[in-house]
């Protein structure tokens, strides 16, 4: 199938990751919801803001005149004691006097006062003792003198001091003043005039004043409630980013051939486009709320202001997922950044430092901070509407001063040119760290990659391993060690014959040519100065092996044998330390023969890479694009693929409802697509059941026509089924090469052979079980006498024995006579087999082991159980010799046989012991150990063990 190339490619992948956002950014309502539509929310918290600071700061021009105000209460003041009273007053030695405020009292408007709220004195002298004594227990006081018949006098006592709460003012003058100089003057004019009806009516009102101009909302709060509405969308992109890396599915992309530029370009176009919707609203609900501030600016003047600063967060967004590698910190840095921008931007609303007095160097730093930037935008703004005859910056004034700026520094046409600038400036920085900080793998480019000229014409890019700040030593040199397999070597000496010729043989599609990694040795610098080593690792330790056209090559390995390094080498996601790999021609090791090998080949990775919420369908059409499949033929291949593993009723559903194995499935068919030269399945059918399982070795079975196939599993019959050959590494080493019979008989326990016998699963009498049991021990006499070796397991319907491979000259003799016996030993079947390939994998795992174990001079502690000493002995030894154990009946001492057993990790440890035995008169130590104090078994402490090889020779721990 030819696949596209060049422009044809980019526009594809762009395309197909475009409507992949889209679906993501659909699927996911509530955050797309949030992005676009919390301005209203915050917009309308604007309304409500400054609609209270105008009903606080109103004009007076139209208010009502207020008629006989009443004396309050005295608790309504705002700043009281209690108990209180409303008012005192002094004149009380006076009849005329008491009548007179008795009558106060009684005809307040609305509210007589109770007689306990008022309190009389003699003199105004006593009155001032009063309030003095009791600070804000009364908000007025009276003083009355009656000069004669026809003359009363009187005085009002007041604080007239204003008092603030919660936003409200209190003016005493107004509040209690007024209304009770009115009730005394009221009530004197009675009493003069002897008419208790008579009428006096005073009205008051307000003098108009202008609004008091205060502060603009706009300018003091818009800053921080736009900040936050940025910050939606700065949060999201950073989410976005950091899971398709910390998931790795961008590394998964990049295996099938994704562009850099195709990627970065979709995320930047997409946001853009949600940028200016997200802007378009903020200035279309500005305007529906009537704010001057959006209806006296020009309109394309605020849409930029508010475009261009959320582009540029999504920038600098761009620039932060660099450094994050778990999703999770999203939220935490985008709350970190609000917190910052906050403070900052009311250091910008109060003119710091965009006025005269402060230098240029100082506001070009400032300026790097997007918030700030904004925070000066919408000062500018508000500064040009904050008044009835300010009418906004025009679109032709941007570049001017704006009306009412003080001090004017920067113009809103400077702005513009700052979030444009700083936009470019995080993308580029985004591109930059993206390339020099290690990824999900350690891997990273140099710092000054982008001066090699190889990166521009795709010829060169040599990738580096660790952190910026880590110092790298050279890794050490790979000492090469002759393979003890056979055919190990034989496949090793023929790809170098090929290597060293040149010559192609059309049959091979990989070959790969001593390929090593090696993790180098680093030092970190962590905190405090502190130095942190790490000792060089030896992942892949030289390997050579052809595989084949139309053909599965399965790779076996415990964990930590150097698979999937190996597989990362083949794919490009880790750069290779020593050798070469050549995939149809192509090198690992070029930039430009990688972009090549991931034309032709397909990766099924450990790992689902799927996003939960796209469907299959949906998945396989992006990857298809991806690999640059023909629009025209994408529909039909996918189709094609979902049948093939039996998901084309599950199309459309998301992925996250599959089960495993569906996922599995998915990946699988995601490998295949393109019809890739060489497919790379790493543990395929991990999590399916046995019939989904056989369905899926069908396919690949069929998929082995035209390529090559390489495998890893865990499941040693799924190996036995599909391979060809197969491959075992253990410890960075390719251990045995061959096909699984030959495996089996070189690296097998030996023949599996099994008897199983008539009648024995009837039941039947003491007679009967009584024939059996001498049956079994007839055939298990017969196995000794001839072969000697005993059951590996026994019951009473069978019996199977383990049959070394050196006694295989003797099975046709032996089975022949075996079956003239049949009815002797009462005998209904015989079956001869090899052992199992889980049984040669265990082999070649513990001999790995046992092998690095040695080298390393590892030692383990043996506890003999029915003594309790101690003996050091070195790890994998099988007959241990006690020292110290030597007496009359045993002069050569005891010695035990040790049974080792594979923990979770591979390592090998002490599973048992068997009974202490004396040392066979014919093993004689070549070498004395070191003197060691005469311990008997019930004596506690540790003593070098002596290893005796099974030939009778002796070889020191020591």
């Amino acid at each position: 199938m030819d696949l596209q190339r060049g422009f044809a490619l980019l526009y594809s992948q762009f395309k197909a990751l475009l409507k992949k956002n889209l679906l993501l950014s659909w699927r996911n309502k509530r955050a797309t919801f949030l992005q676009l539509f919390s301005s209203l929310f915050f917009i309308f918290l604007i309304f409500c803001i400054e609609k209270a600071s105008d009903a606080q700061n109103a004009n007076s021009t139209g208010s009502k005149p207020l008629v006989a105000p009443a004396i309050p209460p005295c608790e309504d003041k705002f700043s009281v004691k209690l108990p209180c009273f409303d008012f005192v007053w002094s004149g009380n030695s006076s009849q005329t006097l008491d009548r007179i405020v008795r009558a106060i009292r009684e005809n307040n408007p609305g509210r007589p006062i109770p007689e306990n709220k008022v309190k009389s004195f003699r003199t105004s002298g006593e009155v001032d003792e009063f309030l003095s004594k009791n600070h804000l227990h009364v908000p007025g006081a009276l003083h009355f003198s009656e000069v004669n018949e026809s003359v009363i006098s009187y005085g009002l006592q007041t604080n007239s001091t204003p008092l603030e709460k919660r936003g409200l003012f209190e003016r005493p003058t107004l509040k209690f003043l007024i209304p009770l100089q009115i009730a005394a003057e009221r009530e004197i004019a009675r009493s003069l005039i002897g008419d208790p009806k008579f009428i006096w009516t005073v009205e008051f009102k307000e003098f108009p004043h202008p609004a008091m101009e205060t502060f603009s909302t706009m300018a003091l709060v818009g800053p921080t409630f736009f900040l936050a509405i940025a910050m939606f969308g700065f949060v999201f992109q950073i989410g976005s980013l950091v899971t398709e890396k910390e998931l790795k599915l961008r590394q998964a992309m990049t295996m099938m051939g994704l562009l850099d530029s195709a990627y970065w370009l979709s995320w930047l176009s997409w946001e853009a486009t949600m940028t200016l919707v997200s802007s378009l609203f903020i200035v279309l609900f500005g305007m529906m709320f009537q704010f001057d501030f959006f209806l006296h600016n020009s309109f394309a003047v605020l849409f930029l202001v508010f475009f261009l600063f959320q582009l540029n967060m999504i920038g600098f967004a761009f620039m932060l997922s660099s450094f994050i590698s778990k999703s999770s910190s999203a939220t935490t840095i985008g709350f970190s950044i609000f917190i910052i921008g906050f403070f900052t931007q009311v250091s910008t609303t109060n003119g710091f430092p965009y006025r005269a007095g402060f230098k240029k160097t100082l506001r070009n730093i400032w300026s790097l901070f997007p918030p700030n930037l904004l925070a000066q935008a919408l000062k500018l703004l508000s500064d040009a509407t904050s008044t009835p005859k300010g009418k906004g910056v025009s679109w032709r004034r941007r570049t001017k001063c704006a009306p009412n700026a003080e001090g004017c520094v920067m113009t809103i046409n400077d702005v513009y040119i700052w979030l444009v600038a700083t936009f470019f400036v995080w993308v580029v920085l985004a591109i930059y760290l993206d390339n020099i900080i290690p990824n999900a793998s350690g891997v990273r480019k140099s710092l000054f990659y982008f001066l090699r000229p190889g990166y521009w014409t795709g010829k060169g890019g040599k990738e580096k391993e660790g952190g910026i700040c880590s110092c790298i030593g050279s890794p050490p040199p790979l000492e090469h060690v002759s393979p003890d397999d056979e055919d190990v070597l034989e496949e090793e000496n023929l790809v170098k014959a090929q290597a060293r010729e040149g010559a192609v043989d059309p049959n091979v599609a990989v070959q790969i040519r001593g390929l090593a990694k090696t993790y180098p040795g680093s030092m970190k610098i962590g905190c405090c100065c502190k130095c942190e080593k790490t000792s060089p690792y030896h992942a892949v330790k030289g390997l050579w092996v052809n595989l084949a056209k139309d053909q599965l090559f399965c790779l076996l390995g415990p964990n930590g044998a150097g698979k999937t390094t190996a597989i990362n080498c083949l794919t490009g996601i880790t750069p290779v330390t020593g050798g070469d790999a050549l995939i149809y021609g192509y090198s690992v090791r070029s930039s430009v023969g990688m972009s090549n090998i991931r034309r032709i080949i397909g990766v099924c990775p450990q790992f689902d890479i799927l996003w939960t919420t796209l469907s299959g369908q949906e998945h396989l059409e992006l990857f298809s694009s991806i690999r640059g499949l023909p629009p025209s033929t994408i529909k039909s291949v996918v189709e094609k693929s979902l049948a093939e593993v039996r998901l084309t009723e599950a199309a459309k559903v998301r992925a996250g409802s599959y089960s495993g194995g569906m996922r599995r499935r998915l990946s699988v068919a995601a490998a295949l697509l393109g019809d890739p030269k060489l497919v790379i399945l790493d543990e395929p059918t991990t999590g399916m059941d046995p019939i989904t399982r056989r369905h899926v070795w069908d396919i690949i079975e069929n998929a082995k026509k035209g390529r090559a196939i390489i495998l890893t599993t865990h499941s040693m019959e799924e190996a036995d089924v599909l391979s060809d050959r197969i491959g075992i590494m253990a410890k960075g080493r390719l251990r045995c090469i061959g096909t699984s019979i030959r495996l089996k008989s070189r690296f097998g326990a030996g023949f599996i052979a099994n008897i199983s016998f008539i009648g024995s699963s009837n039941g039947g009498n003491g007679d009967t079980a009584v024939a059996t049991t001498y049956q079994h021990e007839s055939v298990k006499q017969f196995f000794k006498n001839h072969l000697n070796v005993v059951p590996k397991e026994e019951n009473t319907a069978f019996l199977t024995f383990v049959i070394p491979h050196d006694r295989e000259k003797l099975l046709a003799k032996f089975f022949m006579e075996l079956q003239m016996r049949e009815a002797e030993f009462g005998i209904a079947n015989i079956q001869l087999g090899l052992t199992t390939l889980e049984e040669v994998f265990l082999n070649i795992a513990r001999h790995a082991e046992l092998e690095t174990a040695t080298a390393e001079g590892r030692l383990v502690t043996l506890t003999i159980t029915s003594s309790g000493a101690s003996v050091v002995i070195p790890v994998g030894a099988r007959f241990v010799g006690i020292p110290g154990t030597e007496s009359a009946e045993n002069p050569r001492g005891i010695m035990v046989e040790v049974y080792w057993q594979q923990d979770d990790s591979g390592a090998l440890c002490i599973s048992g012991h068997s009974d202490e035995i004396p040392v066979p008169p014919n093993c004689q130590p070549v070498a004395s150990p070191p003197a060691a104090t005469p311990i008997s078994l019930g004596q506690p402490g540790s003593v070098r063990g002596i290893v005796i090889n099974t030939y009778g020779n002796f070889r020191s721990t020591s």
